[in-house]
């Protein structure tokens, strides 16, 4: 049993039933709410482990609105959300993970794949809770605090970027592909170009480039790119 609690923002009732069937079935505890306000209450109350956000609500703030708020709550920020919406425009799945979602799924979606994709989500929201910065090189990440310093210098970096890193310093040493790393940091949502990769691995190389961190992250020749300390001689 799994006993995390799920909290479900939907106003169809007959799809908020069938979701919570669905986590119960899986060892999920589920709450409930219809629109914004009552699911600010259900977050401040209890506080729970993920949050199912429907993109359309009732009223004058849309769940993008509600993400958007939650990720710029210091104390809310580290709840992972996965939006739902009948939409299927690349650039609304888009707004909802620019908005800070983890994970995106269209309605109507297979219930196998969202008890799947909330696993997944919650693997890696658990790997980045610890309360041990993670330092390599001269780099440290603090995962509480979603801080980056390098010798004790702070480095601002936005959060698609920060996501990445953390990606990268929780799993050294190890090459991965750009479909994985799409996979691993915005949660397999396919219908972004696994190019995009390279966008965020240049921005990320030049926030790092001058506290001379940036070799940390290196091209894999065939494969994809790779985290570690250790520099090959040119």
């Amino acid at each position: 049993m799994y006993n995390e609690q799920i909290l479900i923002v939907e106003d169809e009732p007959a799809i908020r039933e069938m979701i919570v069937m669905t986590l119960e079935m899986a060892g999920f505890d589920s709450l409930q709410a219809a629109d914004v306000s009552e699911a600010h209450q259900q977050v401040v109350d209890h506080r729970p482990a993920l949050i199912l956000l429907d993109w359309m609500l009732p009223g004058d703030k849309s769940g993008v609105d509600f993400c958007r708020m939650l990720k710029n709550d210091e104390i809310l920020s580290e709840i992972p959300v996965i939006m739902l919406t009948a939409k299927c425009e690349e650039d609304s799945k888009v707004h909802g993970l620019d908005a800070g979602a983890d994970d995106y799924m269209t309605k109507p979606f297979s219930t196998r794949e969202l008890i799947s994709r909330i696993k997944a989500v919650l693997r890696r929201s658990s790997a980045l809770s610890s309360d041990k910065p993670i330092e390599i090189g001269n780099l440290s990440l603090d995962t509480k605090s979603q801080r980056v310093t390098a010798t004790g210098k702070v480095i601002e970096v936005g959060p698609t970027e920060y996501r990445l890193l953390a990606f990268f310093m929780s799993h050294p040493e190890r090459a991965y592909t750009r479909t994985q790393l799409l996979d691993q940091v915005w949660g397999g949502n396919v219908y972004i170009e696994d190019r995009t990769i390279d966008v965020h691995i240049k921005r990320l190389r030049t926030l790092l480039r001058p506290h001379d961190c940036d070799k940390l992250i290196q091209t894999v020749r065939g494969t994809g790119y790779r985290f570690s300390s250790f520099i090959e001689p040119s």
